[in-house]
């Protein structure tokens, strides 16, 4: 096989650009065996992001030959070659377009994508993005964004991905060959070539993969024995915990040539320690830098050794569960003189279920062609790698969470010991673990799911740690609340039966139409009967969204969420007219699936007798698992149009681009924290909340009565601030200019942007970029993005906006890092886990303190609340919401011991009223100044020359 691996270099991607520099690089035989790189003389200007872009600059092309003698002169390169870029459409583009003005035949040979072949046999690649998938693979690319050095890189992640595919399973290979058969393109050719060669070629390597129902996976059975610790390994733990902590300090010692106790740390060991020890409640606030992990996951992990009780430890985010699991609890089994076993376990949802993924892959039933089967090849190659099966492991496309929640595991089709893949079953296996496990590391919301079905899903537990504590009655409030999204619904139906060869139903009748017989015909009659139900039902569901939508739409108050979308709460002594209107279609709905549910449930016991024998397992399992999920959307709906309940609050919200299919309903308990007593703080004998922010102006009440812990028994909570390990005096400078205007009165929001993008600026420029700037508004967020980007394009400084370059977090704070002049602008998420340690950032701008919009349904419902309590709304509930807020946003900037930096605070409300002075108080003790904008940026010079930032 010969690949010709192409790269251009062009002044733009319209149709009206020009190519400026060519890389060719020949792969024959496994080995580069030719290379061809030119600049190329566009006959037009190139332009100056271009020219930033690439280096490449018009006097450079100037002597250049023209595209007709490049094309000349590459044509016989790519002569018997198949095509290979990386976003092979862009250069094919070029390519044809260069072909075709200078008089040639159209390339028409086989094309193909590194980036398709990486999403594949890679499937933990975190980004294609050329240079990042480079740094993945060990492979040094020095000048990113040339054609020459592109083409070379190129070609030799095609190696990798080639070579990648003779090391896998052969059988893995004969399957990905498998997907690609129907479809006669480019990427099954290449497979079924590779596969040939393979065969052809095959020696005896060892091949450590585990076969099972001709699949080729990564792990065995799991083991339903449980280890006991022997004496020794108990002794080995010490007489008291003081004992065992100077053990584990020596150990660090030794390992880390360089380690230093922080106070901090240490005295938060010693609170969780106690409060274990004592049977109480513990919330300790410890900012960056206290090892907070360490601090908790050390006693917790002791004491429950010790006693041999089970610990829990919940954290709010995947993130932070994945960074205990690879960074932390790695560290501490290193260290610990007794072995321990600690096990993560996540929402089932989160794994795989292989009886499906097999259904599917069998059946090749995909709903996106290209994408799913690009998917289905990405998860058969990461069947051979993972021991979880948890999809936090694979990097999907576009397509791929759709896919993935066709084959995720859940409680309702679940055939437990029944299931061929029971004992190599990932979610089997993960609770097993949590099981036999000293400690689980799970996270909020499994913990709430736990609570609903009545702790059936995690071991039974007395002691818990809840890190990222600020969000716990956050999760709480979703998890007791009720919520259905259209494409919840619809997506169940349609999965049921979309058409005569597509849905369940319709496979299933497929099925039963090879059976001869009455029984057969019979089931296929109720199966016909079925399916007119379904269409109506989605009809009605249709037009009852649809007019849900035009009332939402007609209300009119967007950006009441935080995130721009049209909000509305539905009151029930205050409905609109056309409501009876809207129950009367819901009533219709409810029966019609109370009706559905229990036709479907009599096909399914008469099918379970013969399941074996007209070998329907599958289905009968999965139109079961469906069949709740149609009742549990049933109940939701209900719920929400008929307002049951007084102390919740509805309302509905949708996207202005989706429109009624974005639509999602929601009814939720205003007032959790009744709940939160009765399933954790009573029950349970020890709780530590943990988080960077649970105080405001150094108090703990707010925190307290949100979560239901302002109780007679004050006894039973201990609180403790801990000392922050930062200087933050020498290392942070928070300046305010004083003369800022204000966002009130009509019109002022303009005049406040265009001041606002004056100041960041000339800020931006002063600091080399390096800023991150935090809005509330995706509004002004995006007015002062384009303002932004107009005047720092000539200094060389990009700029990045949340929803305007991406939405993805993690994909915005890569760029950011990897452009060493950028400004990046974020909203809502980018207030906090977000980490950017050391030069990267060296500047945070806050555009306004992050108050809720007090018009949110939510945030409404509560003020309510409160004012019935003859108590003040805003600094009972709106002050101390935004300043946990603040905190978390400030916390943004001094990452380490040696960050140093500038905080401007564009909103004088921290300064010009009675409350300002919480927020400014809630601060760590940083320095506060504030002056007259025009005095900014000399200020920030100064104060950074000063401190040598």
């Amino acid at each position: 096989m010969k690949f010709a691996v192409l790269d251009f270099e062009t002044t733009g991607s319209g149709s009206n650009d020009e190519i400026i520099q060519v890389g060719l690089v020949i792969i024959d035989q496994f080995q580069i065996s030719d290379r061809y790189t030119s600049l190329v003389n566009p006959g037009i200007g190139i332009p100056s992001s271009i020219t930033a872009l690439t280096g490449i600059t018009d006097e450079m092309v100037a002597d250049a030959p023209r595209m007709d003698q490049v094309v000349s002169e590459m044509v016989p390169l790519l002569s018997d070659s198949v095509l290979v870029a990386h976003n092979a459409g862009f250069d094919l583009a070029f390519l044809q377009k260069a072909l075709d003005d200078h008089g040639y035949f159209p390339y028409d040979g086989r094309v193909l994508d590194t980036m398709d072949a990486l999403r594949m046999l890679f499937p933990g690649m975190s980004s294609l993005q050329l240079s990042l998938a480079c740094d993945a693979l060990d492979i040094v690319h020095e000048r990113p964004h040339q054609a020459d050095s592109d083409a070379e890189v190129t070609a030799l992640l095609w190696l990798k991905c080639m070579q990648r595919l003779l090391e896998l399973p052969l059988l893995t290979l004969q399957r990905l060959c498998t997907l690609y058969q129907a479809e006669a393109n480019d990427m099954g050719w290449f497979l079924e070539e590779i596969r040939l060669f393979k065969e052809a070629h095959s020696s005896e390597a060892v091949d450590n993969a585990v076969y099972f129902r001709q699949f080729a996976l990564n792990v065995d059975d799991w083991d339903e024995e449980k280890r006991e610790r022997t004496a020794d390994e108990a002794s080995r733990l010490g007489s008291n915990f003081n004992d065992f902590y100077d053990d584990l300090r020596n150990n660090l010692k030794t390992k880390f040539e360089t380690y230093e106790e922080r106070e901090s740390q240490v005295i938060m060991l010693q609170e969780v320690e106690d409060a274990f020890q004592a049977s109480r409640h513990l919330m300790i606030e410890a900012g960056t830098g206290t090892g907070k992990s360490l601090g908790y996951l050390i006693p917790a992990l002791y004491y429950g050794m010790k006693q041999d009780k089970k610990i829990v430890v919940s954290t709010h985010t995947i993130n932070l569960q994945e960074q205990l699991k690879e960074r932390d609890l790695p560290l501490l089994h290193d260290i610990f003189p007794a072995p321990f076993e600690a096990a993560v376990l996540k929402g089932r949802s989160h794994y795989l279920c292989l009886r499906k993924f097999e259904h599917k892959i069998n059946t090749l039933d995909f709903e996106y062609s290209k994408e799913d089967r690009l998917t289905a090849g990405q998860m058969l190659v990461w069947l051979g790698e993972t021991e979880t099966g948890d999809e936090e492991e694979l990097h999907f496309g576009n397509r791929g969470p759709q896919f993935w929640h066709t084959v995720a595991s859940d409680a309702d089709s679940c055939l437990n010991r029944s299931c061929p893949w029971f004992k190599k079953c990932f979610y089997h296996r993960a609770r097993y673990r949590a099981n036999n496990a000293d400690a689980i590391i799970t996270n909020h919301s499994l913990l709430f799911t736990d609570v609903r079905a009545e702790n059936r899903i995690l071991p039974a537990y007395k002691h818990l740690v809840i890190d990222e504590a600020h969000h716990f009655e956050e999760v709480a409030s979703k998890h007791f609340g009720i919520e259905l999204h259209y494409a919840a619904l619809v997506g169940a139906l349609l999965w049921l039966y979309k058409d005569s060869r597509s849905g369940q139903l319709s496979h299933l009748r497929q099925r039963l139409q090879k059976h001869e017989g009455e029984l057969a015909s019979g089931w296929c009659g109720v199966i016909d009967k079925l399916i007119p139900k379904i269409v109506q039902l989605k009809e009605d569901w249709d037009m009852l969204t649809e007019q849900l939508y035009q009332l939402l739409a007609m209300n009119n108050d967007l950006g009441q969420s935080e995130m721009g979308q049209p909000v509305l709460r539905i009151k029930k002594e205050r409905l609109p007219s056309i409501w009876p209107t809207l129950q009367g279609i819901e009533q219709n709905i409810y029966l019609n699936l109370g009706d559905l549910g229990k036709q479907l449930d009599k096909l399914l016991l008469e099918l379970k007798e013969v399941q074996e024998e007209y070998e329907v397992q599958s289905f009968v399992t999965d139109l079961g698992g469906i069949g709740k999920e149609l009742s549990q959307h049933k109940d939701a709906l209900h719920f929400f149009m008929n307002m049951p309940e007084e102390g919740y609050v509805y309302w509905m919200e949708a996207s202005p681009h989706g429109k009624a299919k974005s639509l999602q309903i929601t009814s939720v308990p205003i007032d959790v924290s009744p709940l939160l007593r009765e399933y954790f703080f009573e029950p349970k004998e020890s709780i530590v909340m943990t988080s960077a922010t649970l105080s405001v102006n150094k108090s703990f009440e707010y925190t307290s009565e949100l979560l239901g812990l302002k109780t007679e028994e004050q006894t039973k909570v201990k609180t403790v601030q801990l000392p922050s390990p930062f200087n933050y005096r020498q290392q942070a400078l928070v300046v305010i200019p004083r003369d800022f205007p204000s966002i009130k009165g009509a019109g002022s929001e303009a005049v406040f942007v265009e001041k606002l993008v004056d100041s960041l600026a000339e800020v931006a420029v002063e600091m080399n970029g390096r800023m991150l700037v935090l809005f509330t508004s995706n509004r002004m967020l995006k007015a002062a993005h384009a303002g932004l980007k107009e005047r720092l394009e000539p200094h060389g400084i990009h700029v990045l906006g949340q929803g305007v370059d991406s939405s993805n977090r993690s994909k915005l704070t890569r760029m950011f890092q990897s452009y060493p002049s950028s400004v990046l602008l974020g909203t809502s998420s980018f207030w906090e886990g977000v980490d950017i340690p050391g030069n990267a950032l060296s500047c945070l701008a806050i555009v306004r303190l992050p108050f809720q919009p007090p018009n949110h349904p939510l945030v409404e419902a509560k003020i309510e609340h409160i004012k019935k309590m003859n108590l003040n709304p805003f600094m009972k509930l709106s002050v101390p919401q935004a300043v946990i807020r603040f905190k978390q946003g400030f916390g943004r900037l001094v990452r380490t011991s040696g960050d140093k930096g500038i905080v401007i605070i564009y909103d004088t409300r921290v300064i010009d009223t009675s409350y300002g002075k919480h927020f400014l108080y809630s601060l760590p003790g940083p320095k506060i100044e504030h002056m007259p904008t025009s005095q900014l940026v000399s200020r920030i010079k100064q104060w950074m020359g000063e401190t040598g930032g």
